[in-house]
């Protein structure tokens, strides 16, 4: 077995109100994954296997992160974010609990969202709360059980579930953690005593300097 660095994607378009319109990195994403490759090269960090999932920020992010240096990279769905937007709409729709229009809304927000969810009082999910925490298990557990050290391009809603599944979160905990997730974010997961632990979170070492304090960004 190996560790595992999960990486969240650069910053998508930030005005979107929908999943397809979020999903395209930003100019700003595209460099935040341009210097996070470079940063692997320059501190001679290599990976074995790569993954991401099939959703166009995260290749976009991928692609950047290994602009000079391409590998093969395996596309997995189940790395997939959940449809938050999608399950927010259900919320608002059907609870009346309307998309927060800054931060500090989604601290009350996100717990509520996905307690809805995991009760199963969201009609029409695209998928059950319990799916997705079944589909990270499995897809996090498959690739650590891999040989060599493996690097994931995500989103920060799985980035979350995978610390819940490892650390036994509680909603409330999940909630504040996923908000705190930054842009291309490193994550590290090895095995540790027949268990998976958390060895890393959100670190970014390629922004950690005061030039780039500015590119630093949740959303």
């Amino acid at each position: 077995m190996s560790f595992v660095t999960l990486v969240r994607h650069g910053q998508a378009n930030t005005d979107a109100r929908d999943e397809l319109g979020y999903d395209q990195l930003s100019p700003l994403g595209v460099q935040q994954a341009e210097w996070l490759g470079a940063y692997f090269r320059e501190a001679g960090e290599t990976f074995a296997r790569v993954y991401a999932g099939s959703l166009r920020r995260h290749q976009q992010t991928a692609a950047a992160i290994a602009a000079d240096s391409p590998q093969d990279m395996v596309t997995d769905p189940r790395l997939n974010e959940m449809a938050y937007f999608t399950l927010a709409q259900l919320l608002e729709q059907q609870h009346g609990i309307g998309l927060p229009v800054d931060r500090e809304g989604f601290l009350t927000h996100l717990p509520c969202l996905l307690n809805h969810w995991k009760q199963d009082r969201l009609e029409g999910a695209p998928e059950r709360f319990s799916d997705f925490e079944t589909r990270v298990r499995d897809a996090l557990h498959e690739i650590a059980a891999g040989e060599g050290r493996a690097l994931v391009v995500t989103s920060g809603g799985l980035i979350g579930m995978a610390m819940r599944l490892v650390l036994r979160l509680d909603i409330e905990a999940l909630s504040h953690l996923c908000l705190a997730i930054e842009n291309t974010s490193l994550h590290r997961i090895q095995p540790m005593g027949g268990a998976l632990a958390v060895t890393q979170f959100n670190a970014l070492p390629h922004l950690d300097t005061p030039d780039r304090q500015h590119a630093r960004s949740h959303l």
